[in-house]
């Protein structure tokens, strides 16, 4: 089977499964030709299954010729980050520490995302427990930018961005605690989804700050992250963080377009990017307006102080979670990561509870300024496009947490917040690298982020290039 499978979206790839042009053991083995011709360069796999999933490709495309379908993704190939347990499987989390560790349980997500049919590739490249914005891995190697192998992924979700664009796989999986799936689709032309703070599971996946952590998607189409979102949002007994809040059918709403929203562009903070970013982001606003949109600008509150709420959250949170390897098996962290946990340590309780007590208040002024209106929020996912790996590596120093901060800075807040993030790719740099955009919501508002995001890619594509 030709290549050219490969390059479909997760949805038209479910759509030629259910009608009988293509089959799941062709795509997976359309994945495998591509993983092993670029997977060595981009180090996107912690560890690859290629017999189990040519196996349970035979078995989706059996069950297809019965009538038995298993759901929306039924037979379609997806990997995803090494945090996402599964039981019997280990479970690496990016680090020396858990190098063979074997998961106990199996996360809400994948089981979700199993009995809607998808097929599980293996395990994907990661920032060292999940805490890192560039990507960088000194124990995995560092995942590679698929449209230029010496420039950054963005982290945690390295592995997952770069395959995704990369058409190794069909859509993944991947953490956000202070940018972690948006930024890394930014710097890798893909879509990815930060939703709702409790709007999915966490359960049996490795936690970084519970206060902040979400899990989303990373996908090609606004319609495949619609798609998979669907799928694994909703309550769980496992998570009683996981919101009681209905789930809505995410795909059949991004019929209702953008004609008519309010597209809210910032007049403070989020302004501060590079030219070759201005200009991108200065034509998709023109092509919202296009498509009916009002454009509007808006105040933002001092997101300069919310900015110093997060590290007084994740920063203790983190500490937390990790005191006893920091006490027993400090060595084994890459320097970057063991100093960045250390400093939580030194956060006073005061300034986490003063920073978690002023969660509510700085949210409701968030939302009573910004989407009294309008009804999306259109902000940068980063400063820039992707730098190289070698100009972007900090193991430590006294520029350790400027340098990590700088990266993040348009992403972090939402997580403050616990507002939904959408990165769309929008464009390219002279020199052929990706930029994106960031829509955000109110609340348990992913449908409007979706509508919004699908509108654009109807009469844009950039999401359908792929790197050469």
């Amino acid at each position: 089977m030709s290549e050219d499978l490969a390059l479909l979206s997760a949805s038209e790839l479910a759509r030629q499964i259910r009608a009988g042009k293509a089959t799941s053991r062709a795509a997976v083995e359309a994945c495998l030709a591509r993983i092993d011709r670029h997977n060595g360069e981009l180090n996107a796999f912690v560890a690859l299954d290629a017999a189990h999933a040519q196996t349970t490709a035979d078995l989706a495309d059996a069950e297809a010729k019965r009538g038995r379908w298993h759901g929306p993704l039924h037979g379609v190939p997806l990997a995803h980050k090494d945090m996402y347990y599964r039981e019997g499987r280990i479970a690496t989390c990016g680090s020396k520490i858990r190098r063979d560790w074997v998961a106990p349980a199996t996360a809400t997500v994948l089981t979700r995302l199993d009995a809607a049919g998808a097929l599980d590739l293996g395990t994907l490249n990661m920032a060292e427990f999940a805490l890192g914005p560039t990507g960088h891995n000194w124990h995995l190697g560092h995942a590679r930018n698929a449209w230029n192998p010496e420039h950054i992924t963005g982290g945690s979700s390295s592995g997952s961005a770069t395959g995704v664009a990369a058409r190794l796989f069909y859509g993944s999986l991947g953490s956000d605690t202070g940018g972690s799936i948006r930024l890394p689709a930014h710097y890798c032309g893909v879509v990815g989804l930060k939703p709702t703070w409790g709007r999915v599971s966490r359960a049996n996946a490795m936690p970084l700050s519970w206060s902040l952590d979400c899990v989303g998607p990373l996908t090609r189409t606004v319609e495949d992250a619609a798609l998979m979102l669907s799928i694994v949002a909703g309550p769980d007994p496992a998570d009683p963080t996981a919101a009681n809040e209905p789930v809505p059918d995410y795909v059949a709403g991004l019929a209702r377009g953008a004609r008519g929203l309010r597209i809210g562009v910032p007049t403070s903070f989020f302004t501060e990017v590079d030219g070759e970013t201005e200009s991108v982001l200065a034509e998709a606003r023109r092509a919202f307006a296009k498509l009916g949109a009002e454009v509007v600008e808006v105040p933002i509150p001092d997101m300069e102080r919310v900015a110093t709420y997060f590290p007084m959250v994740m920063g203790p949170e983190s500490a937390t979670i990790h005191r006893e390897w920091l006490r027993t098996r400090a060595d084994d962290y890459s320097g970057q990561v063991r100093a960045r946990l250390e400093a939580g340590l030194m956060v006073p309780a005061t300034s986490y509870l003063d920073a978690m007590r002023a969660r509510g208040p700085r949210l409701a002024e968030f939302t009573d300024t910004v989407f009294s209106r309008c009804d999306v929020l259109m902000v940068p996912a980063g400063t820039s496009a992707a730098p190289t790996v070698a100009e972007s590596e900090v193991t430590g120093g006294p520029d350790l947490v400027a340098k990590m901060t700088h990266f993040p800075k348009f992403t972090r807040p939402f997580n403050y917040l616990g507002l939904p993030g959408l990165s769309v790719p929008a464009g390219f740099t002279k020199a052929g690298l990706p930029i994106g955009f960031q829509l955000v919501g109110r609340s348990f508002d992913e449908a409007t982020l979706f509508a919004a995001g699908h509108a654009y890619q109807q009469t844009t594509d950039w999401h359908e290039r792929a790197p050469s």
